[in-house]
């Protein structure tokens, strides 16, 4: 494992690579707003993904590295990760790069997906509402997403349920937001995906 620090125009990033042997592509992951890159779906997909030849980075959002809980606005989000990504894809030889994340997270990875020229977009615990407001809705994210993703909801997630559209798949599993009653599900999902969106590209 290496650890990247990265500068961005809203401080400090990082990025902890699990690199793959002959990795295929770049996997981004993002954290949610007031967790770190240790949340339990996060770390069995990172494996998952090595494990399927996909080099990893968890990457960790300035305001987190600088020690606050409390998330930053989306647009400095967007930013640091888009610089992150850039970073990512020089170190890597411009490999293809897939975006993805929890929560929070995975809202970013929607957001940037087309200025990243992501390939691909993996969303875990995708945060369609606030609890309890469903008319709140974050679907016009998702659905902006040109390229092909993949949506990994607990059924019992009080942020509600994403609807499917032409390019994002929906898979519902046992549990809530934080998807830790059923990981190998998770993992399963997220690395049959995987190898399914990165063929075309191999």
């Amino acid at each position: 494992m290496t650890t990247l620090e990265i500068d961005t125009d809203h401080g400090l990033a990082r990025a902890e690579l699990h690199c793959a042997k002959d990795g295929v592509a770049v996997l981004m992951l993002g954290h949610g707003a007031g967790g770190g890159i240790g949340a339990q779906d996060l770390v069995v997909v990172a494996r998952a993904a090595k494990e399927a030849g996909v080099h990893v980075a968890l990457v960790e959002q300035p305001y987190r590295v600088a020690g606050r809980r409390a998330p930053a606005p989306a647009n400095q989000l967007d930013s640091a990760w888009l610089t992150v990504a850039d970073e990512l894809s020089a170190r890597f030889d411009d490999l293809p790069l897939v975006f993805g994340g929890r929560s929070s997270g995975a809202r970013v990875a929607c957001r940037t997906a087309s200025a990243g020229q992501a390939v691909a977009v993996l969303c875990l615990a995708f945060p369609e509402h606030p609890p309890g407001k469903p008319e709140k809705t974050r679907q016009p994210e998702l659905d902006a997403v040109e390229v092909p993703a993949l949506v990994i909801q607990g059924e019992r997630d009080p942020f509600g349920r994403p609807t499917p559209g032409p390019h994002h798949e929906v898979l519902m599993i046992p549990g809530d937001h934080n998807l830790s009653a059923d990981l190998d599900a998770v993992s399963r999902a997220a690395a049959e995906w995987l190898e399914r969106v990165l063929r075309p590209h191999l």
